[in-house]
């Protein structure tokens, strides 16, 4: 039974959805199709998933043995940037990733704002009555968080995540990963245009709707 109970079986069980296919659940994962097909299949001959038109979990009791599993391997090796942009996937409540995550998203990963590996804030929106919840499921995992991004020397380690509580949330899901709208995204980058100027121009080019750039451009010169 142990061996079924590995990091990736855990997370495949936390990150699906009922109905989802292998393929989705990869997705959303960002690990190999093989890697998650293997351990769906050791999964479903366990009993612990079924496939009905999709994949679901059998008993949600095994879910949160999953979430222990990953709680206690953070006790000995605490989350990496990649595994914390997938962490939110494994709790029970929305998100969304916001500000300069947002545009690394819209962006589709084309732009990344210069962040050091060793003092790395990640932004979420989340819904004001789920605070507490955030608060405490990232705690499980050694994760500190707070409504600003803190110093350096006030965090343990070189992960924060900045809440952004919200009385209602909006969700566009891009890449597999959960944002907020794109319309908002543009505007938080038009208030920081030094910064994100090459990323609307970006935005520009990807998406046919938009015609960001130019308006830009013509507000620098003014």
């Amino acid at each position: 039974m142990y061996e079924l109970f590995d990091e990736t079986a855990a997370r495949v069980l936390l990150a699906i959805e009922p109905g989802d296919s292998i393929r989705r659940v990869a997705h959303h994962l960002h690990t190999p199709y093989e890697t998650v097909r293997q351990a769906v299949n050791r999964l479903e001959d366990a009993g612990y998933l079924a496939y009905d038109g999709g994949l679901f979990v059998t008993d949600d009791r095994v879910r949160e043995t999953a979430r222990d599993l990953l709680a206690a391997s953070a006790d000995v090796s605490p989350p990496s940037i990649e595994e914390a942009y997938v962490l939110p996937q494994f709790g029970d409540w929305p998100f969304a990733f916001a500000r300069i995550d947002a545009v690394y998203v819209w962006t589709q990963g084309g732009y990344q704002v210069g962040r050091n590996p060793d003092d790395y804030p990640i932004f979420l929106a989340v819904r004001e009555q789920d605070i507490e919840r955030w608060q405490s499921f990232f705690q499980r995992f050694g994760l500190p968080t707070a409504f600003e991004r803190q110093p350096r020397d006030a965090v343990e380690g070189t992960l924060q995540i900045v809440l952004d509580p919200r009385p209602t949330l909006e969700i566009d899901h891009v890449d597999g990963y959960s944002v907020v709208p794109r319309d908002e995204t543009v505007a938080y980058m038009r208030e920081h245009y030094a910064q994100f100027q090459s990323a609307l121009s970006m935005l520009d080019r990807m998406y046919d709707d938009l015609d960001v750039a130019d308006r830009e451009s013509e507000q620098g010169r003014s």
